[in-house]
């Protein structure tokens, strides 16, 4: 009987797992000679807190919530808006941002620079006009650093909430300042090192916030995007009250976002962390993950 319930979990967990990275990830995931190996740890290697984080199913919550906030500066979200195929290919987008993180994460050095330089060509043709009038280009260091600040500040808050594991402030510090160095290759302005310096860089950007029209449409449509699985559409709207929950009240304000008292503590907090531990244990792939470690152990030959 035991043998029949171990055979039945381990159909659930093949079956739903691969389901899940599919989603998540497409045909955009690295390739056992792209991840990070003893030769070739990467940009940080096994022993780095980014490794910690960015392997967290927390980083579902994180996504989202950095996908709300980064709707707040006009012309970050005017780049999106004019450039951007998410309203008729978000799985495409969700994919690619997948492979961006995943290779200057657990990648090779040279799998880590490949999706940097591959970024930078495409946001070399993301340039136009602002609704206001203004200019904006992708490129330009003081919006990367914007997208970079607003996804680390997510993604660390989303850990420290729903991840399975715990940082110390000194551990927190240094995830800052690892993903920092990725924004820095990708050509931003000076990053923070620190939780502190974070905290105040985006202080430092609340002038330049507003929402106008196409701040709107992106957050509706992340609210109820279209072509949402039946069977997803639960998970998908605990994920979302989730990642709204962590957002600072002003903008929740800003973007039509409130929380009601005790809702997200007494009910989306709970309910939220059952969810990612699940999807964490779903996704855990065996095989994957010896690989990879027989990867890091052995030199290539």
């Amino acid at each position: 009987m035991l043998g029949m319930i171990d055979q039945l979990i381990h159909r659930v967990r093949a079956l739903g797992g691969g389901a899940l990275r599919t989603a998540l990830a497409g045909d955009e995931g690295l390739t056992a000679d792209e991840m990070a190996s003893a030769d070739d740890p990467g940009l940080f290697g096994p022993g780095s807190v980014i490794w910690r984080v960015h392997g967290d199913s927390s980083m579902l919550i994180g996504g989202l919530r950095t996908l709300f906030i980064q709707t707040l500066h006009p012309l970050a979200m005017a780049g999106v808006s004019d450039h951007s195929d998410y309203r008729h290919d978000p799985w495409g987008r969700l994919h690619r941002t997948g492979k961006f993180i995943g290779a200057t994460t657990f990648g090779s050095t040279a799998a880590a620079h490949q999706q940097i330089d591959l970024v930078r060509r495409v946001h070399e043709r993301v340039v136009g006009t602002a609704p206001d009038g203004r200019p904006y280009a992708a490129n330009d260091p003081h919006l990367l650093r914007w997208v970079a600040v607003t996804e680390i500040d997510s993604f660390l808050g989303a850990y420290r909430a729903y991840g399975a594991g715990k940082l110390t402030d000194a551990e927190a510090d240094i995830y800052v300042s690892e993903v920092s160095r990725i924004a820095e290759l990708m050509g931003s302005e000076p990053m923070p090192r620190s939780v502190a310096e974070l905290e105040q860089q985006l202080r430092e950007f609340r002038p330049e916030l507003s929402v106008g029209a196409q701040a709107r449409e992106a957050v509706r449509f992340l609210v109820a995007p279209p072509g949402v699985p039946l069977a997803l559409r639960g998970p998908y709207a605990l994920l979302t009250a989730a990642s709204i929950g962590l957002l600072p009240s002003s903008a929740r304000a800003k973007l039509g976002l409130p929380v009601p008292p005790l809702i997200d503590p007494l009910a989306v907090r709970p309910a939220a962390t059952v969810l990612t531990r699940t999807i964490g244990w779903l996704m855990a792939d065996g095989a994957r993950e010896a690989a990879l470690a027989e990867r890091l152990r052995r030199p290539a030959a």
